[in-house]
């Protein structure tokens, strides 16, 4: 496994680093909007570094269906908010939920260390951007869908074969781009062109993805998947499941986690930490 390297910190094989979501949308699944103001998500920051959080990863786009969003509206919701939270946590590392280029070259510019292309590379030149800039890139399994669609009757031979198979293709591509091999994640993408049972059977072979050496980042927190595995619980009571799902995918070798609780994430890969005991070198950091 490789060391992953961002911002001039070092995450090394073992070792848990967190990730806090704060969404810059007036129409996100989870916060409903209590963080589209630029004060609000500011301080929704300053909250996950006090819980815990390595990185903070920023979006302007709802994942899912809904109100058009152009470049120019995405950069607006986006850019000021990296430069502010450059400026006030200098070892943070900012990352920026986005899969387009030009946004991409903006944000980077603002101080963001890494792209975090939950979409699976629609836009061939987000990696160029990151090469460009020396910083950092998430390459996901979106099932090969448009951005902020749905799966329709999606379908897999074998569901880990495709994830795996394509986020190392696209890792690798952005190595050829000229991404810094150290600076790259895998990300399965739970429920982004899969249905629960495809969500599911990645979370219990994530341990095949672990063995590419990628270092692995899973976004499971309050995900549909969840719910629906629980007997179809809304958002807010989805928090046991995906503090149980981020548990089971730290024992099998993630190392980064998208959340949107840092403080809860933390203590729960202190437990994963303690029962695999310190010869195990895994660390909550």
């Amino acid at each position: 496994m490789t060391i992953l390297r961002l911002r001039g910190r070092e995450f090394r094989p073992g070792e848990f680093a967190i990730m806090a979501v704060v969404n810059r949308t007036p129409d996100s699944f989870f916060d409903r909007g209590r963080t589209y103001g630029f004060t609000a998500a500011l301080e929704a920051v300053d909250g996950a570094v006090a819980g815990g959080a390595d990185i903070v990863d920023i979006g302007g786009v709802k994942a899912g269906p809904g109100d058009e969003v152009d470049p120019a509206e995405e950069i607006r919701r986006v850019s000021d908010l990296v430069d502010a939270v450059r400026r006030r946590h200098p070892r943070l590392v900012v990352s920026v939920d986005t899969w387009r280029a030009e946004v991409g070259e903006v944000v980077a510019q603002a101080g963001a260390d890494l792209l975090n292309d939950t979409w699976g590379g629609v836009d061939p030149d987000l990696a160029g951007v990151a090469a460009r800039h020396g910083i950092g890139l998430v390459c996901a399994h979106a099932g090969r869908v448009a951005p902020r669609t749905r799966p329709h009757r999606v379908a897999y031979d074998d569901v880990v074969a495709d994830v795996v198979g394509y986020t190392v293709g696209l890792a690798e591509r952005a190595v050829a781009a000229g991404v810094n091999r150290e600076s790259i994640l895998i990300d399965p993408a739970h429920d982004f062109g899969k249905n629960t049972r495809h969500s599911l059977e990645v979370g219990r072979r994530l341990d095949e993805m672990v063995a590419t050496g990628w270092p692995v980042l899973v976004a499971v927190s309050n995900k549909d998947f969840v719910g629906e595995t629980l007997g179809g619980l809304p958002v807010d009571e989805r928090h046991a499941g995906s503090m149980a799902t981020l548990a089971v995918s730290a024992w099998q070798g993630a190392r980064v986690f998208r959340v949107h609780d840092a403080a809860s994430a933390r203590a729960a890969l202190a437990t994963v930490t303690a029962l695999r005991g310190r010869d195990a070198g895994a660390d909550a950091r």
